[in-house]
């Protein structure tokens, strides 16, 4: 019997409890391969996990962690053999499934990918779910026609993990890029990751016209809400917006005018259930299209003992860049 620390959520006394524990492997998800994790993240999804805010957990007990890092221990899936370097973001993983904030799971062998050779396991979690999710939202520019000479491209929530790693893609990959934040002591920061200028996210946030002077060529949005809503008024005519975040709010308070006077697309990027297929390409363009340098400047790592503590503070938006959780660390 294995014993693996996790922090863990459990239901008592009708209260939404989160710990640092120690469980037995026989208490892991039904699944044919053991990883043994390496580093794991913190999300946005993460923080709501840990919190409670929202009600995203389906059963009790669960260990958080959407995504994580590390070496198969042991597999029945014969596409994958011990030693092999694995990630996995999404498919419930932290919801329906037992997560990554811990020292070990079990998992299908369908939602792993294999690493990249130039990609560690630390690398892999710095990227994250958040760094996979930008670079989706990358790919889905590109594959609607936005390319470098059309224009800016606006990326809003940039002091975030998905922000950060997006406004370092497109910057080489050669995007002008215009950097959204709400934190304007972080221009400098934005600045070293690749943004060619930073705006206030203050300009954004409040209702606003539905048809705006026309700024930016394409954009990735974190923040839904009016956020989403003055983006898409301020796109170009055949401009694209990727949409891939609520920290602003759910709602989308909009009109149509912007879809059909400037032939504008909006399209929902989501992480959690992409094909394998998608997963794979994504994660071959990260090892070739991240700059390593960048994305070490977007990280802090820390032990499982200071998840807990951390999970209010990124839904208050107080966290810069990439957090990376080192499970065998306290």
């Amino acid at each position: 019997m294995f014993v693996t620390k996790a922090i863990l959520i459990e239901r008592e006394n009708d209260k939404h409890v989160a710990a640092l524990r120690e469980i037995d492997d026989g208490l892991l998800s039904v699944g044919n391969v053991v990883v043994d994790v390496e580093y794991s993240t913190m999300n946005y999804k993460d923080g709501l996990l840990i919190t409670g805010e929202r009600s995203l957990v389906t059963k009790f007990p669960m260990i958080p962690g959407i995504d994580f890092a590390g070496v198969v221990a042991d597999s029945e899936d014969p596409r994958w053999q011990q030693g092999d370097r694995v990630v996995a973001n999404g498919f419930g993983l932290g919801e329906r499934h037992l997560g990554g904030l811990a020292q070990r799971v079990r998992v299908e062998g369908d939602w792993l990918v294999r690493l990249p050779d130039n990609v560690s396991p630390f690398q892999a979690a710095a990227i994250g779910t958040a760094g996979y999710t930008a670079m989706l939202c990358v790919l889905r520019l590109e594959r609607l026609g936005v390319l470098p000479d059309d224009g800016d491209i606006l990326v809003t929530g940039a002091s975030g993990g998905v922000g950060g790693v997006a406004v370092a893609l497109l910057s080489k990959l050669g995007y002008r890029v215009v950097a959204a934040t709400g934190r304007m002591s972080e221009a400098d920061y934005l600045k070293s990751l690749g943004a060619a200028e930073i705006l206030d996210r203050a300009e954004l946030a409040a209702p606003g016209e539905p048809m705006q002077r026309q700024r930016w060529a394409g954009a990735i949005d974190t923040a839904g809400s009016h956020t989403l809503v003055n983006v898409i008024a301020g796109i170009r005519y055949g401009g694209v917006v990727a949409a891939t975040g609520l920290a602003h709010g759910i709602d989308f308070p909009a009109t149509m005018f912007p879809f059909i006077l400037r032939d504008i697309t909006l399209s929902g990027v989501d992480s959690v259930m992409q094909p394998m297929a998608a997963r794979e390409e994504a994660w071959a363009r990260l090892a070739t299209d991240l700059d390593v340098a960048k994305l070490e400047a977007m990280v802090e790592e820390i032990g499982l003992s200071d998840v807990i503590e951390r999970a209010p503070r990124i839904l208050a938006g107080e966290i810069r860049g990439r957090t990376v959780v080192d499970v065998n660390r306290d």
